[in-house]
């Protein structure tokens, strides 16, 4: 969802559009009805990752390292 405020003939007010913005909403700012400036919920980080929570998961193939055939850079089929 996006909320429009105009900032031109009275100054926006800041705690507003940051109450907004805290709330998940983006905000437009615009100047006599043109777009100034978008403002937007920055999101968390999502939780580090923690190496070897699955060993084993994942297994490659035996020729997962083998040189690509010619037709591969070549671009032909």
């Amino acid at each position: 969802m996006t909320e429009v405020i105009d900032v031109g003939g009275s100054r926006g007010n800041l705690a507003e559009v940051l109450s907004l913005v805290a709330a998940g909403t983006e905000v437009l700012l615009t100047k006599d009805n043109a777009p100034v400036a978008c403002v937007v919920p920055v999101w968390p980080s999502p939780q580090s990752r923690t190496p070897g929570l699955h060993p084993g998961a994942l297994q490659p193939s035996a020729d997962f390292d083998a040189p690509l055939p010619d037709a591969f850079w070549t671009g032909q089929a």
